[in-house]
């Protein structure tokens, strides 16, 4: 499978730090805009998506898994 050219250090920093940002950094503004108005899942989207980046399941709107 074909990786995505994003950068999984910078998603994983966002996705600790800035969290709704992961999304848009990954093109997925729909998700971050649910992300955002529902505080990430109560808390359980965050856990999920740092566990999918560190394990290089999280991917762009291509499809495209992003690996660090």
């Amino acid at each position: 499978m074909e990786k995505s050219e994003k950068n999984g250090i910078l998603l994983l920093l966002l996705t600790i730090f800035l969290p709704t940002f992961h999304y848009v950094y990954a093109g997925k503004l729909g998700k971050a805009f649910l992300f955002l108005i529902t505080g990430g899942g109560f808390g359980i989207w965050f856990l999920i998506d740092v566990v999918r980046v560190l394990l290089g399941k999280f991917t762009d709107k291509e499809g495209k898994p992003i690996t660090l």
